[in-house]
């Protein structure tokens, strides 16, 4: 493989421009400047190696737009690797693009996880629902938007899944931990002596006037519970799903499984249960996610 080979891609199969490629070619030389101080090839970077390099060029403090440049460039000459058949797998695929104005979420360490847990007041008439607030998004990686509009309707408590709407009413099947399950189960006898509103009676998660949840009131619980835990990173709702992703990652687990986990790809009904085999990303779950391990679940 040459440098003028790579050139020759990105002019001829991906259509750039002569300027975006001399940044690809800059970009590209920092990733191997990397690497080489790593002792590693570009060829045998895991997606690790290369997380770690978006958190060094983070950390530098250049402009988000210029971090989301040199993520696609990092993104193109692993196409290429791909399309010369170097690699058989895309280490790149989870790397997300910064967004516009914030920097890279935090990560929880599962100890910290565990702390926010145990700062729950089981005793509470909100004590289940949070738990069970935190133990789905940890568990299953959802985002805010999809945890406060689940249905009662999609959840299979019995066969450990729920369906999901995701963006752009994308559904898909996610599996329930069977933490989660539990707490959601507890909060069910508490969620059913509440006076719930008639336009939410489907809705899983509500307040204590029986009405659905907003994104506002889940960033309070989990600054509040952050709080009491003791922990001072800048956490969030989207910390679990990013905490998710990562751990999942750094224990073994499948890259195709997480995405589909996540929701990365557009998924519609009728493919759900053609192109999804809900066993095999529940078992990725219970064998990767660091909290069942811990418990022995398996």
């Amino acid at each position: 493989m040459t440098d003028k080979e790579y050139i020759i891609f990105l002019k001829f199969e991906k259509g750039l421009s002569d300027n975006t490629i001399a940044a690809y070619e800059r970009d590209r030389a920092k990733l191997v400047s990397y690497l080489r101080d790593c002792g590693i090839t570009p060829e045998a970077a895991t997606s690790e190696i290369l997380h770690d390099f978006v958190i060094e060029i983070n950390n530098l403090g250049v402009s988000e737009r210029t971090q989301a440049r040199i993520l696609s460039g990092i993104k193109a000459y692993y196409n290429f690797f791909l399309y010369k058949n170097i690699i058989e797998n895309d280490p790149t695929e989870l790397l997300e693009f910064p967004k516009i104005g914030l920097r890279l979420p935090e990560v929880l360490t599962v100890g910290e996880i565990d702390s926010m847990i145990a700062a729950i007041d089981l005793s509470k008439p909100e004590g289940h629902r949070n738990r069970a607030i935190i133990e789905t998004m940890y568990g299953s990686g959802l985002r805010v938007s999809e945890l406060v509009n689940l249905q009662l309707s999609n959840i299979y408590a019995k066969q450990r899944y729920m369906l999901v709407l995701g963006k752009g009413s994308k559904q898909r099947l996610v599996p329930l931990s069977p933490a989660a399950t539990e707490q959601i189960k507890m909060w069910l006898t508490d969620r059913n002596a509440l006076k719930i509103r008639k336009e939410h009676v489907d809705i899983l998660f509500l307040n204590r006037r029986g009405g659905q949840l907003t994104r506002a009131m889940i960033f309070e619980i989990v600054k509040t519970l952050a709080a009491k835990a003791g922990i001072t990173k800048k956490v969030s709702p989207h910390t679990f799903r990013h905490s998710f992703a990562t751990h999942l990652l750094e224990n073994g687990a499948n890259l195709r499984a997480i995405q589909q986990l996540l929701g990365h790809e557009s998924i519609t009904t009728t493919e759900l249960y053609t192109h999804i085999d809900i066993n095999f990303l529940r078992k990725t779950i219970l064998n990767f996610h660091p909290l069942n391990r811990k418990r022995n679940v398996l």
